[in-house]
């Protein structure tokens, strides 16, 4: 698997490369880069490239849920994670709430750092395979369109079904014909 591009957000330097350290010694497979404010992040995300984003909800300016929002208008998919040590229960279900993909208290000791690590290697891999799938689908979609055979689908539970163009031109209905298996 490719390395994943991290960006971590928090205000305190410390904790940051410390959890730089902590990621980078995980297999080698975590690159992180750093931003000590959310607008600094937002600069860093312009360039692209980032797998997850790993943020602190407690930081001036912005803090991580006023963040989140902006990361979700402009990367509505990018896993993100708050790792926080100021959070809550409330902090937590607005965090559900506004799309995070994880939440997560800081604490001391490797555990926490190798759970972080976990979590976001969850986290990328599943949104690598959603990324993997739509170019799949969108690869078969062309493949369609340029052999002009089109696609039916029909579902046995709901009893709906689904038809190209081409699948109806080639059958000469009209667009507004149910495709049925009998």
């Amino acid at each position: 698997m490719a390395r994943t591009q991290v960006l971590h957000v928090d205000d305190d330097p410390a904790f940051t490369e410390l959890t730089v350290d902590m990621l980078e010694r995980q297999e080698d497979q975590f690159t992180v880069e750093t931003a000590h404010s959310a607008s600094e992040g937002l600069e860093l995300l312009a360039g692209g490239g980032f797998d997850c984003i790993v943020s602190d909800y407690d930081m001036p300016g912005r803090n991580g849920l006023e963040f989140l929002e902006v990361i979700r208008e402009q990367f509505p998919d990018l896993p993100f994670i708050l790792f926080t040590g100021k959070g809550s229960e409330e902090v937590a279900s607005d965090a559900i709430s506004a799309g995070i993909t994880d939440y997560l208290q800081k604490g001391g000791g490797t555990e926490r750092y190798e759970l972080l690590a976990n979590r976001i290697e969850t986290a990328v891999r599943q949104y690598r395979a959603e990324r993997e799938l739509e170019r799949q689908n969108d690869l078969f979609a062309k493949a369609q369109d340029i052999a002009s055979v089109g696609a039916w689908e029909y579902n046995t539970r709901t009893g709906d079904s689904y038809a190209s163009e081409q699948v109806l031109r080639m059958h000469g209905l009209d667009p507004d014909d149910a495709i049925t298996p009998e």
